[in-house]
């Protein structure tokens, strides 16, 4: 079974990036694996059994939206770091096509890939790679200086991401004399100074104690809002990419499983791979009114509070239990519906989310 998966997206005639019927396979002979159908649907066992091959990418398309925050999730081998790798060719794919701007980066010789690495894209890795023997200000100007600017453009540009991200106050002090977190941000400027239109992030708070990390995961986030860099953001932890994404392809095998938005794959998980792996997360806290929303009975009172579809369910369990009568659901002057006592509990009680399926009607 392939993994390309089909989803309508509004923003897919002005994707940034678009990838399509994306293969890397390892191994002997691995150009053949995308080209035989009979080698393509075998599971990684059967694969690697016959072929001696592994599938670390397979037949995976989706569009990423100018601005976006993509998420790509899975466990360890589920093929997320390869693919974010296969995005700029740093690992060069198998069969597929990757289009940037509308540019096809498989066609880019080298030093056309060398230019597009140097001012369109950007990589934060887990790991800071920051270099010792250089102080704050001159790691963060690293990429800058690589690209021949003069050292008053890249010591102001420097200046201006290290203030962005935090860390004014540090800029000669060197990479041992941070902290995790700080090194981080430090990888963060860097990656920003060159201004990219893609920020590809590797993992990068994998290696941070837990609180270091929420407080990298704000950062990212108010970075966003700020400066409203697309991002490719791949990660393992569910919670992360549900706090960063607007929209999740979690993937399994090298294959895609579902594509979402966080509140699709809580609510309308596309299989029990992804049931179970979102069955922890407290859906009141990811879902919003419009997963819950019913039609109003013909005896019931409509002059109830209202509330609009995108307010989280969270937000309004206390005024829908604390109200007497249904609480209208309205979007631009328009009735959705209504919401009770009754749909507020099954989000909050229920551990099934099939419960919690927007309902026909």
């Amino acid at each position: 079974m392939t993994a390309q998966l089909e989803y309508p997206d509004p923003l897919a005639s002005d994707a940034l990036l678009s990838i399509q019927d994306l293969w890397k396979v390892f191994g002997p002979k691995a150009d053949r694996v995308p080209r035989r159908p009979d080698l393509a649907r075998l599971d990684r066992k059967d694969l690697y059994q016959q072929t001696g091959c592994t599938a670390a990418v397979r037949d995976l398309s989706f569009d990423v939206a100018p601005g976006e925050v993509f998420v790509v999730m899975g466990l360890s081998g589920s093929g997320k770091s390869t693919l974010v790798r296969c995005l700029t060719r740093l690992i060069e794919p198998t069969a597929g096509s990757i289009y940037f701007e509308g540019e096809d980066l498989r066609a880019a010789d080298e030093k056309r890939l060398r230019t597009l690495r140097r001012s369109k894209f950007s990589m934060v890795f887990q790991h800071f790679g920051l270099l010792p023997h250089r102080k704050v200000i001159d790691n963060v100007s690293y990429g800058l200086e690589v690209r021949g600017e003069s050292k008053p453009d890249r010591r102001r540009r420097a200046q201006e991401v290290i203030d962005l991200v935090g860390l004014a106050g540090n800029e000669q002090l060197y990479p041992e004399q941070l902290s995790g977190g700080m090194q981080q941000r430090v990888g963060l400027a860097r990656a920003l100074a060159n201004d990219p239109d893609v920020l590809l992030f590797d993992e990068p708070f994998s290696a941070l104690d837990p609180l270091i990390r929420r407080e990298m995961q704000t950062e990212v986030a108010r970075l966003h809002r700020e400066v409203g860099k697309t991002m490719v953001f791949i990660t393992h932890d569910l919670s992360e990419a549900l706090k960063l994404g607007d929209r999740i392809l979690l993937m399994r095998d090298g294959a895609a499983v579902q594509l979402g938005t966080g509140d699709e794959l809580v609510g309308a998980p596309a299989d029990d791979y992804v049931r179970e792996f979102v069955r922890d997360v407290p859906r009141a806290d990811i879902l919003t009114l419009r997963w819950i929303v019913r039609q109003p009975r013909p005896d019931e009172q409509l002059d109830g509070p209202e509330l609009g579809p995108d307010v989280l369910v969270r937000e309004a369990t206390r005024l829908v239990l604390e109200s007497d009568r249904p609480v209208k659901v309205v979007a631009e002057g328009q009735l959705l519906g209504v919401i009770d006592d009754e749909a507020i509990l099954a989000v909050v009680a229920d551990p099934d989310p099939s419960a919690s399926r927007p309902q026909d009607g």
